[in-house]
């Protein structure tokens, strides 16, 4: 039976200032189906989808939503007319609790009272987070929660909307293997009750795994539609890209030297006794399941959370990190996995995002020699290549993948000794990532020593020289490059370890 057409869009246009981001885009999304949108950072994706919601307003085009024409003032019109979007850029509301965030604008009252039923949105909520599995009460804060949980309440706000078409861009990209699954069987579920989804994702395994159709975009247009099953990724790849990727991975082999950061019998909020050490010239991966404790412990050791015991040397002196301003000046440098909060200011400047932590050693009193800083940001962001028309851009002008790289631009110029990486490829397309990955590989060759956190075992695989793997806030193995390499280690060993055993 043919599948019916439940959403569509011709001739979408939209411009900001000089640059079309869309430039007349089609696309058609049946019934029942998943269908991903595929393209490098800044193909046009996530703009499409915004003026699908109603965050933006295209220039010229129809849209068209189960038959009728569609036009929608926001997001709440959206969601009344059967539409919702799960976005990349998570802006959780902190104050409100996870129920008033599931539920807002749609909140219980008392019949035609209108006062708030808070005790019937909290029920109502908690069966919701009971039937996802979700470890938490609906009373909780989100600001009690970390990314991961964040991630899922935003999946289970958009699903409890009984949408009957849903947008998601980049789901999976702060989610465990475990927590990807059950979100993968709620999108089988949605499928077999009619619901359509689109699926944004830079993860070529999902695709494969989930998706029924896929669309390419490049540069603000629309290329083609494939059956994913007729589709390779190489194909996808050089069809986004408009070329070839050779290698996602871009490895090479550095000598490695001396230790630089040594971390002995480290505790703190969600690890204990931790211990390791990274040389100079090493990629230091750190593997596990999110929440075991990766990102917590690197948050300690650059001081953004306390440490309740245990020591950090560098270079052998025993370090007292009590906030990042200290581990700067220390030379250790740390890319946050939420950006959006830690990595950058939005509304500033380039150059004051690349410049800000790296002040102290560059003003006089209270003089900033602007000619100085203006050539040091210029000469950090063209050695990350970020894609620009000025230093003077905003940054949330920017793609995510350029986003990444004006955070890396300003720890390069701040010349640390360790450099750590928290998803440094969190929402990257497959052409950024590998650019990304290739400044790694030359970084650790100039002596840098580097820890790199990832959700993605094919990365840390691919990239490190050794891999710390943490179950429940402890080490549970080492892997070196040579396990893997010889096969004694593989994808499915790794991941045994990641679930403790």
């Amino acid at each position: 039976m043919r599948q019916q057409t439940i959403f569509e869009c011709t001739g979408i246009c939209k411009t900001f200032g000089g640059t079309k981001a869309l430039k007349d885009v089609r696309l058609a999304v049946k019934q029942g189906e998943v269908q991903a949108l595929l393209g490098e950072n800044g193909a046009g994706k996530s703009t499409l989808m915004k003026c699908v919601i109603g965050l933006h307003k295209p220039d010229a085009g129809n849209m068209f939503f189960e038959g009728m024409p569609y036009a929608v003032r926001g997001p709440a019109e959206a969601i009344q007319a059967g539409i919702s979007m799960i976005h990349q850029e998570l802006n959780p509301l902190p104050h409100l609790s996870i129920a008033e965030t599931i539920f807002l604008n749609r909140e219980d009252t008392y019949g035609n009272i209108p006062l708030l039923n808070k005790r019937e949105t909290n029920r109502k909520a908690q069966a919701i987070l009971d039937s996802f599995n979700f470890k938490g009460k609906a009373t909780m804060l989100m600001e009690e929660l970390n990314l991961a949980q964040v991630q899922m309440i935003e999946i289970i706000r958009a699903v409890s909307c009984k949408a009957r078409l849903i947008i998601m861009d980049e789901p999976t990209s702060s989610l465990d293997s475990a927590e990807t699954k059950r979100l993968f069987a709620t999108i089988r579920n949605l499928k077999a009750e009619g619901a359509s989804i689109i699926y944004i994702s830079h993860r070529m395994e999902e695709l494969f795994e989930i998706c029924d159709r896929v669309s390419i975009f490049r540069d603000g247009t629309y290329i083609d539609t494939w059956e994913i099953k007729n589709a390779s990724k190489d194909e996808l790849i050089a069809k986004m890209a408009g070329r070839t990727v050779k290698q996602v991975f871009p490895k090479v082999e550095c000598p490695i030297g001396e230790p630089v950061l040594k971390v002995e019998g480290l505790s703190g909020k969600g690890f204990r006794d931790i211990g390791f050490e990274v040389h100079s010239g090493e990629i230091l991966g750190f593997s596990g399941l999110v929440g075991s404790g990766r990102s917590e412990t690197m948050r300690a050791i650059f001081g953004m959370d306390p440490i309740t015991d245990g020591r950090v040397y560098l270079n052998g002196t025993c370090l007292g990190i009590k906030n990042p301003r200290d581990a700067i000046k220390h030379g250790i440098c740390m890319v946050n996995e939420d950006r959006k909060n830690f990595g950058l200011c939005l509304g500033r400047s380039l150059r004051e995002n690349i410049s800000l932590p790296n002040l102290p050693e560059r003003h006089q009193k209270l003089i900033i020699n602007k000619k100085q800083e203006a050539r040091e940001t210029g000469e950090a962001a063209k050695t990350l290549e970020v894609k620009m028309a000025s230093l003077e851009v905003e940054a949330y002008a920017l793609s995510g993948g350029n986003q990444q790289k004006v955070v890396l631009a300003k720890w390069v110029m701040a010349q640390p000794q360790v450099l750590i990486l928290d998803e440094p490829t969190r929402g990257v397309d497959v052409g950024a990532k590998s650019e990304i990955h290739r400044r790694m590989c030359q970084f650790a060759a100039q002596g840098l020593a580097i820890i790199m956190v990832s959700s993605e075992l094919p990365e840390v695989m691919g990239m490190s020289d050794r891999i710390i793997i943490f179950h429940e806030g402890r080490i549970n193995g080492v892997v070196t490059r040579q396990d893997i390499l010889s096969g004694k280690e593989t994808e499915k060993t790794i991941l045994a370890k990641e679930f403790g055993q």
